[in-house]
């Protein structure tokens, strides 16, 4: 015991180990190294250039596709709407054929009134208390425009 005890503290056999701990340390750092250049092949860089191609090449017609489709949607939404309003219109229609709902809006709106009847139109109080200083531009006579036109230039004027 005594020998393997010497052989332990001895100046040859600390360099061996310290040689063999210093040998597996590289072997670990190159197989590493190897390791992290093996990832990228040459067949790895070149399928990925192929594929980065194919998105490039293909990200535009992709895109009209898709906006293509979202184009015939609203086509189809827009005929669906149509074909509803010619609906509603074939109704309408069909109503003023009946010569009882035709006299009918013909007393309610142009306040007609058959003979021996007598009309009565029945005046908003709030209506007929605005005057026509408030009403906007767009409600008064063309005339009056004209007016007030002229006369805000003659008071910018003075």
């Amino acid at each position: 015991m005594a020998v393997k005890d010497r052989d332990r503290f001895s100046t040859a056999t600390r360099i061996r180990l310290l040689g063999e701990q210093t040998a597996a340390r590289v072997y670990r750092s190159q197989t590493k190294r190897q390791a992290r250049r093996s990832r990228l092949t040459g067949r790895a860089a070149l399928l990925a250039l192929v594929v980065c191609s194919m998105v490039v090449a293909l990200a535009y017609p992709i895109r009209q596709y898709v906006s293509q489709r979202a184009e015939i949607a609203d086509m189809q939404r827009e005929k669906e709407e149509a074909a509803r309003r010619v609906e509603e219109l074939r109704d309408v229609k069909a109503r003023w054929q009946d010569d009882a709902y035709a006299e009918q809006q013909i007393r309610l709106r142009l306040h007609y009134v058959m003979p021996g009847e007598t009309g009565y139109v029945v005046i908003d109080p709030d209506a007929a208390k605005q005057s026509r200083a408030e009403l906007g531009a767009a409600d008064r006579p063309w005339y009056a425009n004209i007016w007030d036109g002229v006369d805000k230039a003659d008071a910018s004027r003075q």
